[in-house]
C-alpha cells in the first residue's frame, strides 16, 4: 500500500511556473480585449453614441468581475448538479482556496484558471452591447448584464466547460468559446433587439461608422489578444496542442479576411476597411472552437468559409428588419455556428483528441453532437435573453427616449461628448464669450 501510494504521489501534478506564468499572460491579453472590443464598436457608431459604446464594453469589467468571484466561479465550475449548474461553496468568494491549490488535473493554481476564465465571462455580456446601440439606457443595460451573466453565461458556460455539464458530458468540442462565449452571445443579442426594437431611422437615416481608425485599432486589438483566449483555453504548453491553436488563429483570420474582402469586392465592388476588420473578426470567431481540433489546412476552410458566409448574412438585417447596429448576430452568431459545426467535417483526430470528422474517416457522430450543442446554446440564450429583456422593459424601461436618441445618447446618458469641437475654428476669447446655451445647442448640432 506504502508503494501504490508514493507511486500515486509521483504522478500527480505539480504546480508549473511555466505555465501559470504563460496562463497569466494569456488572462491579461483576454482582458485586453475587452477595451478592444470597445474600440471597435465605438468607431462603429456615430459621433454622439461614441461614449455609450465604449461604456457598454468598459462596465462589464466592473459587474461580472464582482459577480464571479462572489458566486460566479462557484457556479460555472463547482461541483456539478443535475448537468445544468455547478456549486461549491470554497468558490464563493474563492474564500476556500488556497495559493497553491492546483486545478484539478493541471499544472496551474486554482487563482489563475478563475482569473483566466473570468475574463471570458467579462467579454461575453460586452459582445451583445453591439447589436444595441443607440438606444439603451445605461443602467438598464448595467442590470441586463447582471442578470444575463448570473441566468445565462454562468449555467451555459458550465454545460460547456464544466466537468458533469451535459454538452462536456455529450463530448460537444469547443475549444474557447464559440457556443459558451460567441453563439451565447449573438443568439442573446437577437433576443434582445426583437423585444426592444429598431433605432429611430433604421433603413432611412445614414448610420456610417464615425471612425474607422478607431474600428482598425479595435480589430487589431481584438485578434492581439485572441491568441491568449484561444491558445491559453489548453492550460499550458506540455503537448503543442496550445501551439497548433495558436497557429490556426493567425490562419483562418487571415483566410477570413481575404474572404470577407472577395465577397465584397464582388458583390459591393470595393475592398473596405470595415470589411477587413469585420473579416479578421469572423474567422477569429469561427476559428475559437475549432482550432484545436483541425490542422492549419483545416483552418483555412474554416477562416474562408466564415469570412464569405459572414459577410453574405450581416445584409439578412434588411431583409427581415430586425437592427442589429453593428452585426453581432451576423458575425458572432453566424460565425460561432459555422466554427461550432465545421469541427464535424473536419477534425484531424489528432490534435486536442482523437475524435476525427467525416472529411477524416470519423463519420457524422461527432457533427451531430456539436448540433446539439449549438442549438441547445441558441434556443436556451434566445429565449432568456428575450424574456429578461422584456421583463426589463416592461419594469424600467430599457430604451431612452426618441429624443434622447436623436440628440445623442452620450449627452443624454453620460453628459459628455467624445469629442471637443467648442474650440474649432475660433479663438479662446471667442469660445469663452459664448453663451452656454448657444454652445449646447451647436455641440447638438455636432453630434447629430
Amino acid at each position: 500500500m506504502a508503494s501504490a501510494a508514493i507511486t500515486l504521489a509521483a504522478d500527480a501534478p505539480t504546480l508549473s511556473s511555466a505555465n501559470t506564468g504563460f496562463m497569466l499572460i494569456c488572462s491579461a491579453l483576454v482582458m485586453l480585449m475587452t477595451p478592444g472590443l470597445a474600440f471597435f464598436y465605438g468607431g462603429m457608431v456615430r459621433v454622439k453614441s461614441t461614449l455609450n459604446m465604449l461604456m457598454m464594453s468598459f462596465i462589464s469589467l466592473g459587474i461580472v468581475t464582482i459577480l464571479w468571484v462572489l458566486y460566479g466561479f462557484s457556479l460555472a465550475f463547482g461541483t456539478d448538479s443535475g448537468s445544468l449548474i455547478g456549486w461549491s461553496s470554497d468558490f464563493v468568494g474563492l474564500s476556500g482556496v488556497g495559493l497553491t491549490q492546483l486545478w484539478d488535473g493541471y499544472t496551474i493554481p486554482v487563482y489563475v484558471f478563475a482569473v483566466f476564465q473570468l475574463m471570458f465571462a467579462v467579454i461575453t455580456p460586452a459582445l451583445i452591447s453591439g447589436a444595441l446601440a443607440d438606444r439603451v439606457k445605461f443602467s438598464a443595460w448595467a442590470l441586463f448584464i447582471t442578470l444575463w451573466v448570473t441566468i445565462v453565461y454562468f449555467p451555459v458556460a458550465h454545460w460547456v466547460w464544466g466537468a458533469g455539464g451535459w454538452a462536456f458530458e455529450l463530448g460537444v468540442i469547443d475549444f474557447a468559446g464559440g457556443t459558451a462565449v460567441h453563439i451565447n452571445a449573438g443568439a442573446a443579442a437577437l433576443g434582445v433587439i426583437l423585444v426592444i426594437g429598431k433605432r429611430v431611422g433604421f433603413k432611412k437615416d445614414p448610420m456610417r461608422p464615425h471612425s474607422l481608425p478607431l474600428v482598425m485599432l479595435g480589430a487589431g486589438l481584438l485578434w492581439f489578444g485572441w491568441f491568449g483566449f484561444n491558445a491559453g483555453s489548453w492550460l499550458g504548453n506540455d503537448d503543442g496542442v496550445g501551439a497548433l491553436m495558436f497557429v490556426n488563429t493567425q490562419v483562418a483570420t487571415a483566410a477570413a479576411v481575404l474572404g470577407w474582402l472577395a465577397y465584397e469586392k464582388i458583390r459591393h465592388g470595393a475592398f473596405t476597411t470595415l470589411g477587413a476588420a469585420s473579416g479578421a473578426v469572423a474567422g477569429l470567431v469561427a476559428i475559437t472552437p475549432s482550432g484545436g481540433a483541425v490542422s492549419p489546412l483545416g483552418a483555412i476552410a474554416v477562416g474562408l468559409i466564415a469570412g464569405v458566409v459572414c459577410a453574405m448574412a450581416v445584409g439578412l438585417k434588411y431583409r427581415f428588419g430586425y437592427d442589429d447596429s453593428l452585426d453581432v448576430v451576423g458575425v458572432h452568431l453566424v460565425g460561432g455556428v459555422i466554427g461550432s459545426l465545421l469541427i464535424g467535417f473536419f477534425a484531424t483526430g489528432g490534435g486536442q483528441s482523437d475524435v476525427a470528422g467525416l472529411f477524416y474517416g470519423g463519420g457524422l457522430a461527432q457533427f451531430w453532437k456539436q448540433c446539439a450543442g449549438v442549438f441547445g446554446v441558441l434556443a436556451y440564450s434566445l429565449v432568456a435573453s428575450a424574456v429578461l429583456a422584456f421583463l426589463l422593459d416592461k419594469t424600467i424601461g430599457m430604451r431612452v427616449s426618441e429624443d434622447e436618441e436623436i440628440a445623442g445618447i452620450d449627452q443624454a446618458e453620460h453628459a459628455e461628448t467624445a469629442y471637443d469641437f467648442s474650440g474649432a475654428g475660433g479663438g479662446a476669447a471667442r469660445t469663452a464669450a459664448a453663451p452656454a446655451p448657444v454652445a449646447a445647442a451647436e455641440s447638438k448640432k455636432v453630434d447629430a
